[in-house]
């Protein structure tokens, strides 16, 4: 049965109905003989993106930034499909459910445009030396997860893990002790020091940057005065 076509101007009606407290859904889901799960999602697209949502042709594109952060907010029970959706401006569930499942299964997760790069979901092996210098790239650009992960062609997790696993437990924390026994002595201080003098550098450099940010903002402050 093929899908019954609803105007803008019907669409836009249904919605103000249910907004304005005139109708319930399952009252205009009626009116329209459309299923509830429709008028859900015009409302849904309407509180997202304003008439927008109706009118636009061709389908949105979305950047794979958006779309990786959708799939993980949604992981991290930060909403439910339909407020994520909202959240982000995405026109269907049955899309994130989609980039949900690429995500899961290890697939990559590109932009909507046409040539679009790539986000890494999937991980590879690291070594400590490589852990020590992605902590360091990852501290220097603000916590850019998402460019740390393509410079160093890891995942978005490992890059995010790697950084939190530091700070919450310095370099110690970046060795991989799965499967070994660990060995206090596995790590000489030499090592310990070189690695944390590397990462350092890094959280100096970038501590530096925002003194120098705020010493200019300052300024623009003053002239303004």
């Amino acid at each position: 049965m093929p899908k019954k076509k609803i105007s803008v101007e019907d669409k836009l009606y249904a919605v103000n109905l249910y907004l304005d407290g005139k109708e319930s859904q399952h009252r205009i889901a009626s009116m329209f003989d459309v299923s509830v799960a429709s008028v859900q999602q015009w409302i849904r697209n309407y509180e997202s993106m304003g008439v927008d949502a109706f009118t636009l042709k061709g389908n949105k594109k979305y950047s794979k930034e958006l779309k990786l952060q959708a799939v993980l907010d949604y992981l991290a029970c930060r909403g439910s499909q339909g407020e994520i959706c909202k959240k982000y401006g995405i026109r269907s569930k049955a899309k994130l459910q989609t980039w949900i499942k690429k995500y899961n299964g290890h697939e990559e997760l590109k932009s909507s445009e046409t040539g679009g790069s790539f986000i890494m979901t999937q991980g590879r092996k690291t070594t400590f030396n490589e852990r020590v210098e992605i902590v360091q790239y990852c501290i220097a650009h603000d916590h850019n997860y998402a460019e740390t992960a393509k410079k160093y062609q890891v995942s978005y997790q490992q890059a995010r893990s790697y950084t939190v696993k530091y700070e919450s437990g310095g370099v110690e924390a970046l060795r991989d002790h799965r499967g070994k026994r660990k060995n206090p002595n596995e790590m000489n201080e030499l090592e310990k020091l070189r690695a944390e003098v590397k990462i350092l550098k890094a959280e100096k450099a970038r501590a530096e940057m925002e003194v120098s940010f705020l010493k200019k903002l300052e300024q623009i402050e003053r002239r303004r005065d």
